[in-house]
């Protein structure tokens, strides 16, 4: 097959095939002696097609080399491998260019507010674990921050889950603020926050700085999508017609012992059945305190486990309103973290 009807069939250009030929990473089944026009075989054009495609990933040519020279594990193994270089390039070039949009124009940032770093730390922790990724709502990936004079509130959802969770600023912010932060962006900063005192948060355009002393100021973008109105939401959830305090070890161990991904809880006077929505012979009862009515509600494991795990203390309170809608997951102890957390109807159904 000569060179150009080779380029059509494989997606490259001559001029292509004649460099990626140079450096053997594809070198022709037939070069002429006389013209020194390049010949290739039909069983070329697979391996000439997976080439293309690797450098349409930036890939360098040794990695694209050991890639058609390997099986299929550790082929695997190296695009996975340089998809994340690519991904965590991109991702620090993002953080580059917000830094320097946010100094465009020499515009002032405005103090938000300052808490304590390890308080901060660990409640960008517990509230992140309510984040989800879903196309076309980017939003869901970010933690909202909203400062008023009294208190600084962060807040996640990923439409199954609700977390919040309540600060008291060590110096009173100025005014009020509200912005959706990146939530990898601020993930990733976690570790010095929780090193620092104080941590003072100063918004910018396009992002927030979180300020420390002795160490370096860490940026994060702000998404501009719309967080969902969250706050709708809660007011207009019905009463609450039972409530139970549970030990929270007891509990998160009888949800690791279930099998299967789907779980109901039974609450009467007697305390809380725990068993799979699929196996009674599951069964785990616990004590608790329970006020109201008997109830029993069915949930996703994961939708139910992480809004437990994340609980401040030693006992949970639970807030049902029925079979139906959301329970609010609270620390016994503590308040200013509640967790909401959406059940699944009887047959399983969302």
């Amino acid at each position: 097959m000569p060179i150009g009807a080779f380029a059509q069939r494989s997606g490259l250009t001559s001029s292509a095939l004649r460099f990626y030929a140079d450096s053997g990473l594809l070198p022709p089944v037939e070069v002429d002696p006389v013209s020194g026009y390049r010949y290739y075989s039909a069983d070329q054009v697979v391996q000439a097609t997976v080439l293309r495609q690797l450098r349409e990933l930036a890939m360098p040519l040794t990695t694209v080399e050991a890639v058609l020279g390997s099986g299929a594990d550790e082929a695997s193994r190296l695009l996975d491998e340089h998809v994340a270089k690519v991904v965590g390039k991109a991702a620090a070039a993002q953080q580059k260019a917000a830094v320097i949009k946010s100094a465009l124009g020499n515009v002032p940032g405005l103090p938000i507010a300052a808490v304590k770093g390890p308080v901060l730390a660990d409640a960008v922790e517990q509230v992140l674990t309510a984040t989800a990724y879903e196309h076309g709502m980017p939003a869901l990936a970010g933690l909202r921050i909203e400062a008023s004079y009294e208190a600084v509130t962060l807040t996640a959802t990923d439409r199954y889950r609700l977390s919040t969770r309540t600060l008291v600023p060590a110096e009173a912010p100025g005014q009020t603020w509200a912005g959706t932060v990146h939530g990898n962006e601020l993930r990733g900063a976690v570790a010095e926050i929780r090193r620092s005192p104080l941590v003072r948060l100063e918004a910018v355009p396009h992002g927030i700085w979180l300020r420390v002393a002795d160490r370096e100021d860490r940026h994060c973008r702000l998404l501009p999508e719309e967080f969902p109105d969250y706050q709708l939401m809660l007011a207009s959830l019905g009463d609450v017609t039972t409530r139970v305090t549970v030990p929270k070890e007891l509990l998160l161990r009888a949800l690791e012992d279930q099998p299967g991904e789907r779980i109901t809880l039974h609450v009467s006077d007697h305390g809380m059945h725990v068993r799979s929505a699929d196996d009674d012979s599951s069964d785990i009862w616990l004590p608790a305190t329970v006020t109201g009515r008997a109830l029993q509600i069915w949930f996703e494991l994961t939708t139910f486990y992480p809004a437990v795990s994340t609980a401040i203390g030693p006992d949970v309170l639970l807030d049902l309103r029925g079979p139906d809608l959301p329970v609010t997951i609270r620390s016994a102890d503590r308040g200013d973290l509640t967790t909401l957390a959406m059940p699944i109807e009887s047959d399983h159904s969302a």
